[in-house]
Formats: C-alpha cells, structure tokens, sequence
C-alpha cells in the first residue's frame, strides 16, 4: 500500500537532525515572549501556553524555531501538533509539510489526531488527492493507519468526487486489517450513490448488516434520498417500510413525491409521520412550503405555515425565502414584502439568500430603486452582497435597458472586492446588446479570457439573440463561427436564435446551411426550432416548404402547439385560403389546443382582405358567440375595412356594427 521510494513528496532519506535556521525575513522579536529562553530548560506547559497565546502566526513560529535553537526545549508531539495547526489553519501547507519532515527527521512521533489534522487542511484546500499521497507514507512519520484516518480521508476523497481512488482505498484498508464501521460504510454508500449506483448502495447496505454494523439512521437517508431523486419514489417508500422511519428519511421521501408534484401523497406521509411519532421539523415544512410556491399554490403553502405554528415548529430563514419567491414570481410584491416583515418580527434575520430572492422578485418586476434601497441595507446590516446579488442587479438593469444602472453595479462589485464569474459577465454582455453596443459587448466576451473566466455557451447565445435583434445577423454568424475558439459549442438556443434572425432578415439560404450544420452536429430540433423555421418560411411566403417542415415535425413526434398553428392559420389567411384557416380552427376546438384571440385575428384579418365586410361580420358573431371578445387589433381592421367601402354601403355596415357591439 505504500509508496516506492522516489515517489512520495518529502524526502525519504535519513538525514541527521539539525537546528531550525532562523528566517531572516521574520527576525525574532526582543520582547517579552522569548524571555522565557534564558531559562536551562522549558517545560512543556509554558511552551504549550506560549503558543497558543500567539494569535500572529510569523511570531508563533518565530518562537517555535527559537526555543529550539537556544537548546532550551525539544520540541515534543504536542508543540508540533500546535504549531501544525496554526499553520493549517491558515492555508500554510508549505510550512505544515516543512515541520512533518521536521519530526520525522527529529524522531517525534505523528499522533491519529494529527494526521487528521493534516487530511483535513488537504480537504479544505481541494488537495484530497496530495492527502492520500501523505497517507501512503503514514509509517514514515510513526503512526499507524487507524478507522479513523482512513474514514476522513475517504470522506475527502468523496467531497471531491474522487470515485476510482475510493475503492483502492478501502481495498487497502481491508488488507490492513483495519475493521470498518458505520462512518466508513455511510461515505461508501454516499460515494455509490453520488456515482449513480444506487442499487451497488442498496447491496452495500445488506453487507453492512450481515458483518454486524448496522445502519444508523445516515445510511438509510443517503439510499432514500438517492432512489428519490433518480425518480423511483415508490421503491424507495417499500424499502423505508422495512424499518422504522425517522424524520430524515421521511423528508427524503416527501421530498421525492415533491418532485413529481404528488401533493396527495405529500399530505398523506405527513400524516403518517404523526401517526407513527415522528413529529415533521422545519426542514419537511419548508420542503413542502418550497414545492407548493413553486407551483403556484401560494395560499396551500400558507396553509402549511399556519399548521407549523400550530404544532410549535418555528420556520427558518429557507421557509420566509421560499415564500417570497412564490408571492415574487407571481407578481403580488406586496404579499412578498408583507412576510419579509413578518420574518423580521418573527426574530428570523436574514441572510445573504434571502435577500437575493427578494431582489429577484424586485428586478423581475422592474422595481430597480427598491433594488438598489435592498442593496444598501444589505450593507448596512455587514450581509455582504456575492455574485448571484450583482447578477441580478446588473440582469434587472439590462432588461430595463439602463447601461448606466448596470455599470455602476459593475464598478461597485469590483471596488468590493468580488469577483465577476461567467453568469455576471452574461448579464453585462446582454445589458451592452440591449443598447446595441455590439462592439463593446464583444470586447467584454474577449476580456473574460484574459481575466481567467472562459465564456460559455449562454454567454455566445445572449450576444448571438441581441446582435439577431439588432439587425447585425452577418456578425451574428461570425460570433456562431468564432464559439470553438473560446472552447464553446454551440447547442439547440444557438441555432434557435441564429434561424430566427436569418429568416428576419430573409437570408433563406443561409438558413439551410444552417440546418446542413446541426444535421453534421447531430443536434435534434425542438419545438421552438421547427416554430421558429415553420414562422420564417411563412413570412417569406413559403407557405409550401413550412408544411414540409410541418410534416417532419409530426413525424419526428413533436406535438404542434398554439404558436404553430397560429402561425399556419396566419399564412392562410394572408394568401385568402380562409376556408383551410377555418377548418384549422375547427381542428383545434376538436383537439386540445384551443383557439386563442390571436387565432381569431388571423381569420379576421383575412377575412376582411379577401371576403368583405358582410363575411367578417359572421365570423365576428361567432367570435363571439365562443365567448372571444374582440381587441382593439379586432375593431381596427373592421372599421378599415369599412371606410375602404362606399358611402351608402359604409353607413349600412356601420349600423351593423353598432348592432353587434352592442351584443
């Protein structure tokens, strides 16, 4: 299990033991710390005391170096273990690896505790695999592989996902003849199940039990969880019916029926949690509360909330947020900030999450001063924004077309120190296309690689759609063209973006070569594509080649919607084949994509293009006799139709018109 020689990171070969030289760009103090020196010899205490009294790190080691070198201490496990620490908890991993191959040269034994120590300040720095590579040389340093290092360094390696070391590692333990236990087994079942092996976890679990461990109450949760999220809720509730279910594993549960919306089966575990003494937490609430706003069921999830006060369970910072979102996202503001409130009187102080939701459902509605009014409170009250805050802010204003807005949250991220990932850059990429500042936009595209952060496929996609909407489809291709370059490929929303604008601008041939290029990348249309192409071909009046497209998309086996065939009804009507426009209609009444205003529009519009007033009155009855009340879009083309008339026949169909209106 060990390391040959030459490969470990400190050097192997004895050498002997020699003084600490001091570092001369940390000199030793004069003052009273190291008067203690003068003494023959110090006891271990006072050098224990003397270092942990240290709080500057340069000087704690200054001190550690200096006792050895007067000769009036010999540093034991414990100092070393002192100093270790400090130095590990400040990221110094260069020091802390200077003083392990200062013990082994010293002969000073490495305890469990340290060498725990050690993987934990490995695992903090994302340097699980550098942990391991120390872990195969533990003997050099006079300490024994124990359960106890082994679960942390097993529990490092998973934090990373790393899968192919966790296996040879507990073959290695095993063969060290170290006994595993429920720790152990839990980050195995955790690993099998992050790895999308849940059914290796469910064996894993039985070889648990027949070696005589039993599974605590972590285990069964980390399997639930896993078979609830791959979709397979059921399953997961016969195996928690094997055991008696504690409140982690039934939250697991009414997470999963969450999911997919079974809010009958949600209630009715709930219940039955009740029922069998296990008394639902903040957590179930606020799964509960979480999945019925985000389906719109505010007043239900208020029903939820009362029925936790109700049995004494106090709601938590994820709670209040959860609710916000749902009154935000359905653009009651006023309910929204009405529990913000609440939270505050209920003592709940909120988070640096909270007020993101809040600020989201502020910028969503375009309230951008309240925004920016959150933002200083945030603050005020030392809740330091992060990047999803400046995202947001900068998307708000982008949307509202304010650059000026979006730059000065730009400049204020900077100044405070954090810094713009990928997501910010999109949103500053999109706020400059806004106002078509396309040249800018592209120097900010090509600035992101000199600052370490690559743009992405959505960061190409918002500068493609603007660049499309602004006319500029020639730099849109180029844009298209240049994605490989930055690492990036293109996906469906790419194509989808570059169709619309090609066929705006009439660019048919373009088009195709369009389509040649994701039938090369074998990228499957979806409904916006064939929507997007059927519209265009329409618009150019090839009416022909969109039923084609039609055609394709039914056999494919995607399901036309209401913008497809609106979009048909629409050519027809335009090229006067209104009898097919109708009998579409009638299509969609027998099927279950009713007919909507714009449907009736449409028919309208051609109806009074190609049939007179006398048809466009009918089909106006019976418009609204399906209970369609006309827009302003509607009357508008009747009263044109109608001056367009002469006199006599204008003021007849005038009284018609009145008599219908007043229907």
């Amino acid at each position: 299990m060990y390391l040959k020689d030459g490969c470990s990171l400190l050097l192997k070969v004895k050498k002997p033991s020699i003084p600490f030289i001091l570092n001369k760009r940390n000199p030793i103090p004069d003052a009273v710390p190291y008067l203690e020196t003068s003494k023959t010899n110090l006891s271990e205490s006072l050098v224990v005391n003397n270092l942990k009294r240290q709080p500057d790190i340069s000087l704690a080691l200054s001190y550690f170096k200096h006792v050895s070198n007067s000769n009036s201490f010999k540093h034991t496990p414990i100092t070393y273990r002192i100093m270790v620490q400090k130095l590990g908890r400040n990221g110094d991993l260069d020091g802390v690896q200077y003083l392990m191959q200062q013990m082994k040269l010293e002969g000073v034994s490495c305890s469990e505790d340290l060498f725990v120590d050690l993987i934990s300040y490995y695992r903090k720095k994302g340097l699980a695999e550098q942990a391991l590579k120390m872990f195969y040389r533990i003997q050099d340093f006079d300490c024994k592989p124990s359960v106890k290092i082994y679960n942390h360094l097993l529990d490092a390696l998973l934090s990373e996902n790393k899968f192919k070391m966790i296996n040879p590692l507990y073959g290695n333990m095993k063969k060290d003849g170290v006994e595993p236990n429920v720790f152990t087994y839990n980050v195995l079942l955790k690993a099998l199940c992050k790895n999308s092996r849940v059914d290796g976890a469910r064996k894993l679990l039985k070889e648990m039990s027949n070696k005589g461990c039993s599974p605590d109450d972590v285990s069964y949760t980390t399997i639930i969880s896993s078979l609830c999220k791959d979709g397979r809720v059921e399953e997961a509730k016969e195996l928690a019916d094997s055991f008696a279910p504690v409140v982690s594993v039934y939250n697991a549960l009414i997470s999963g029926y969450c999911q997919d919306c079974k809010f009958e089966e949600v209630f009715a575990m709930m219940n039955e949690m009740v029922a069998k003494g296990v008394d639902p937490n903040e957590i179930t609430y606020t799964i509960v509360i979480n999945a019925l706003c985000g389906n719109g069921k505010i007043e239900l999830s208020l029903a939820v909330l009362g029925k936790m006060f109700s049995r004494g369970c106090e709601p938590n910072i994820f709670t209040f947020a959860s609710l916000i979102k749902g009154f935000l996202s359905r653009g009651t503001l006023h309910e929204g900030f009405d529990v913000w409130n609440r939270m505050l009187r209920e003592g709940v102080v909120p988070n640096t999450v909270a007020y993101n939701t809040l600020m989201h459902g502020l910028c969503s509605n375009s309230f951008m001063v309240e925004a920016l009014a959150l933002l200083d409170e945030m603050e005020e009250r030392r809740r330091m924004p992060d990047v999803t805050t400046y995202s947001t802010l900068i998307d708000g204003f982008a949307k509202s077309k304010d650059l000026m807005g979006a730059s000065e949250i730009w400049n204020r991220m900077i100044r405070n120190g954090c810094q713009p990932n990928v997501v910010v850059y999109t949103c500053m990429v999109d706020a400059l296309g806004q106002v078509e500042m396309f040249d800018q936009a592209q120097d900010l595209i090509e600035s992101m690689m000199r600052e370490n952060c690559t743009p992405n496929t959505l960061t190409f996609n918002t500068f493609i759609r603007r660049l499309c909407l602004g006319g500029r489809v020639k730099w849109a291709h180029e844009a298209f063209t240049s994605m490989g370059r930055y690492g990036c490929s293109p996906d469906i929303t790419t194509f989808n973006e570059l169709l619309d604008g090609l066929f705006r601008s009439n660019c048919l041939e373009e088009a195709l070569g369009l389509f040649r290029e994701m039938e090369k990348l074998k990228i499957d249309w979806n409904l916006r594509t064939y929507n997007t192409t059927i519209y265009g071909l329409c618009q150019m009046g090839r009416l022909k080649e969109a039923l084609l497209v039609v055609g394709k998309m039914l056999r494919k086996g995607t399901k036309p919607d209401i913008i497809t065939l609106n979009t048909i009804i629409n050519a027809y009507s335009q090229l006067g084949n209104i009898k097919r426009a109708i009998h579409l209609m009638d299509g969609m009444k027998a099927g279950d994509c009713c007919p909507d205003l714009v449907t009736y529009t449409s028919i309208m519009h051609g109806v009074c293009k190609w049939n007179g007033t006398d048809k466009a009155m009918g089909f106006l009855r019976l418009m609204m006799d399906e209970g369609f009340l006309p827009n302003i879009a509607i009357w508008d083309i009747l009263v044109r139709t109608i001056f367009s008339k002469s006199g006599c026949f204008y003021q007849a169909s005038m009284n018609e018109l009145d008599m219908v209106a007043g229907q």
